[in-house]
């Protein structure tokens, strides 16, 4: 069974799990919420000397925003699925991805325009730091050397290089490839549709049970619709 989950959320979850010998942090936010990830670490009993792992679900910046702090801080590995890995090297969330996403919601677009209108004002921002990851993660990649009982599930279709960690008990923490703002449902950006729908069907033969999205607040797998069955 995996350890203990924190939640910690900035409109993007950050996923604090109790391993043995420490902890394994999934996912970093926005660099803009540093402070308060300093703080909800500090608080959870996690430091410098015991934090083992950083995983990313994928590289987008609201997910690794704070990694490069972290590792400098904590003195962490930071792994990241090899397709992915261009992203945090270059700062550039396009990398890897097509010119015109198969989904792109008018809703997420506005959400991206208000973000970078509000940095604009206040610039209460912290820029993003690329950075050389430490670990390039495979397909059923073990983490069990860092305490987790765990492993890599290659789920492609928010970006090329998306990952979710099945862990004991059947909970998978499955990045972006889904979010549960309003419902359950397909992230509103989409790299590849076929992708996705193609990892959402995996599910159902990895013995999932509970999901712990991105963004959202986790749900059971029951509350997806029919296997299989395409959905946005």
């Amino acid at each position: 069974m995996v350890g203990r989950i924190r939640r910690i959320d900035f409109g993007v979850n950050c996923y604090l799990i109790d391993v043995e010998g420490g902890y394994v942090l999934i996912d970093t936010s926005f660099p803009n919420q540093r402070d308060k990830l300093d703080a909800e670490l500090a608080a959870a009993g996690c430091g410098p000397d015991n934090l083992r792992l950083i995983v990313l679900t994928h590289g987008d910046v609201d997910h690794a925003g704070n990694c490069a702090h972290l590792r400098s801080t904590h003195h962490a590995p930071i792994a990241i699925h090899r397709q992915d890995a261009e992203i945090v090297r270059s700062g550039d969330m396009t990398a890897g991805r097509t010119d015109k996403p198969d989904r792109h919601t008018l809703a997420f677009r506005f959400l991206t325009w208000a973000s970078g209108l509000l940095y604009k004002i206040t610039r209460t921002g912290v820029d993003f730091e690329a950075f050389e990851p430490d670990v390039l993660l495979e397909d059923e990649q073990d983490l069990s050397a860092y305490g987790l009982d765990a492993r890599v599930v290659h789920l492609s279709g928010h970006s090329s290089g998306s990952i979710g960690i099945l862990a004991g008990g059947g909970v998978l923490f499955c990045g972006d490839l889904l979010v549960n703002v309003m419902r359950p449902s397909l992230h509103y950006y989409i790299d590849d549709l076929a992708q996705a729908h193609e990892s959402i069907r995996k599910l159902s033969g990895l013995g999932v049970e509970t999901l712990y999205p991105g963004h959202g607040k986790p749900f059971p797998l029951s509350e997806l619709p029919i296997p299989g069955r395409r959905f946005g």
